[in-house]
């Protein structure tokens, strides 16, 4: 049997059709059919089965699944065989959470360069369900992100990065014409200035808010912290953020807290993986770091 059927196996499963599958692996889809039926006729059994128009895998292929990644880890660890801790090569891949990235990780991140200068790191900044969904679905090898948008840990390895708390801001000025965001049914005309929707902490204040019937006028949408720090800082609106990243600007007054009656609830940040997954000794360090320094 060649490996080479299983690791495009693996790919069908974690791309959810053959279709991406192929472009993921640059073969054309005559190839992946190939492969395939050829492993269906090694194995003795049906994988995949044509449901109008889409090829689903069969009882058989899904219970298939962890066999084929314990062959490619356990293959993976062999090729690895030859390194140590002090012999960090490869590639490894990391989703983060914007915040925890720009805030949190820079000093990991040297830190890492410094003890592996060979390694090759490959990064990408997404919101948090995202990142749990590439966790599950094997498409990354780490993620940093808050626990708090996950309902199960069934098939996750967390490491604790640590817990943070989040404040309302705004300018000095706009502190002083809105002060109170206690008192229920009040209206008003002010944006509201975050991050997307699936951001966990305009979330959490999004709830807050529909708790005490207080409405905003509406809300701007960004994908940059640093963006919607300076439009608060210059009287467009307040935004809800991790404590941290306006830490600098509290100091120096450029925004203010304002009081709510939100609960004492923390962004809890982790490290993670996929639980079946085999940890090189480049992840053992990443996490290593990444647990001790942020």
């Amino acid at each position: 049997m060649e490996l080479k059927y299983l690791h495009t196996f693996k790919t069908i499963v974690s791309e959810g059709n053959f279709t991406k599958a192929a472009e993921k692996l640059n073969y054309t889809q005559s190839t992946i059919t190939f492969q395939m039926k050829q492993l269906e006729r090694e194995l003795s059994i049906k994988i995949f089965e044509k449901i109008g128009r889409n090829m689903i895998l069969t009882k058989a292929g899904q219970e298939l699944i962890p066999h084929v990644e314990e062959v490619l880890n356990s293959m993976t660890r062999l090729s690895c065989f030859s390194d140590n801790l002090y012999d960090l090569k490869g590639g490894l891949q990391i989703e983060m959470g914007e915040t925890l990235l720009c805030y949190k990780m820079a000093p990991v991140l040297k830190e890492l360069h410094q003890l592996a200068p060979q390694a090759k790191l490959y990064l990408k900044s997404t919101n948090c369900y995202e990142i749990l969904e590439k966790i599950r679905t094997g498409k990354t090898d780490l993620g940093v992100f808050y626990l708090n948008v996950c309902d199960s840990e069934e098939f996750l390895q967390t490491y604790p990065i640590g817990e943070y708390t989040m404040d309302l801001v705004a300018s000095p000025r706009i502190k002083e014409r809105f002060p109170d965001f206690i008192t229920p049914n009040q209206n008003f005309n002010l944006p509201f200035i975050i991050d997307e929707p699936d951001c966990i902490f305009r979330q959490i204040f999004e709830e807050y808010l529909k708790s005490r019937s207080i409405t905003l006028d509406h809300t701007i949408e960004l994908w940059s912290i640093p963006t919607i720090k300076n439009l608060v800082k210059n009287d467009v609106g307040i935004s809800y953020l991790p404590s941290f990243t306006v830490e600098e600007e509290l100091k120096n007054g450029e925004l203010c807290k304002i009081k709510t009656a939100i609960d004492s609830r923390k962004l809890t940040a982790v490290c993670a993986h996929h639980k079946n997954k085999w940890v090189s000794p480049l992840m053992k360090l990443f996490i290593q770091l990444a647990t001790n320094g942020a």
